[in-house]
């Protein structure tokens, strides 16, 4: 009789995040394969939920030797429940070899839904949602960050990237000069915890602001490449800024959202704006 293994999403801050599901299956799973056991016990206890599943480290030094012992108590039909310390497992964090290996010896793979730092931050964004690429960590090396920026430099689609706070400020220098230091961006540190922060603006000047020194956990949300520099006359342009300012934004930042949709200079729509004052 085969088991089964349930992948699932832990909080990314806020306990009160996790459904009742997940509270069924952490209390009644045969096996709880986590990233850390201290932040297990941490999260039964904020639940409230008893454990009496066996307890296996599951992180990413150790991951390959315990595929085996873990499908062979699926195999026996137990089920295996797979968190990490926050959202999804196997989103750059330990799982992806665990549920191949189960894909392999046809035992069911299900989850549990939960948080994802990817999808909260892109939402919360304020960039665009329709088309998104998820890029991981950044390589830690300048110059293979640099390479892999400058790979990116074309991509339409928003992209989102998961930083280190200490390498934030690096990365948002390279990335501004990769794709522009008016390309719009946003910083996420710290999602759904008392300390939440989203930093919105051009990378030039979050790579600024980042210099002072951020900490906390990071999702890095970056708008991505215009086709093309869009054909407009200097009328329609301040036409274009107007409407953002009678929404609600100032001069500064309606210019910048129409940079970032034309994908214009900034001196150009900049003058577009002078000289409609002028007229």
């Amino acid at each position: 009789m085969s088991g089964r293994l349930v992948l699932g999403g832990a909080p990314l801050g806020q306990p009160g995040d996790v459904g009742p599901r997940l509270r069924e299956v952490l209390a009644t799973a045969d096996v709880l394969a986590v990233e850390d056991t201290r932040r297990l016990h941490r999260l039964a206890a904020d639940l409230g939920v008893t454990f009496t599943g066996r307890l296996v480290s599951f992180y990413e030094s150790v991951e390959q030797a315990r595929l085996p012992g873990l499908v062979a108590a699926m195999r026996d039909g137990a089920t295996v429940l797979l968190l990490t310390d926050a959202g999804m497992p196997s989103v750059s964090d330990p799982g992806y070899t665990l549920v191949r290996a189960a894909i392999e010896a046809d035992i069911t793979v299900t989850s549990v839904p939960g948080p994802s730092a990817v999808v909260t931050a892109l939402a919360v964004s304020g960039l665009p949602t329709d088309r998104f690429c998820f890029e991981g960590f950044l390589p830690r090396k300048g110059g293979e960050r640099r390479a892999a920026l400058a790979a990116l430099a074309g991509e339409l689609r928003t992209m989102v990237f998961y930083e280190s706070p200490h390498r934030l400020a690096e990365a948002l220098a390279d990335a501004a000069a990769a794709f522009g230091a008016d390309r719009p961006a946003a910083v996420c540190r710290e999602l759904t915890k008392t300390h939440e922060e989203v930093r919105r603006g051009p990378l030039g000047e979050l790579a600024s602001w980042a210099a002072e020194g951020v900490r906390g956990e990071i999702t890095l949300v970056v708008a991505g490449a215009v086709a093309g520099p869009v054909s407009m006359s200097a009328a329609e342009l301040a036409a274009e800024v107007a409407a953002e300012e009678a929404a609600g934004a100032d001069r500064k930042e309606a210019i910048r959202t129409v940079v970032g949709r034309t994908g214009l200079s900034r001196r150009v729509v900049y003058d577009a704006v002078v000289a409609a004052k002028g007229a």
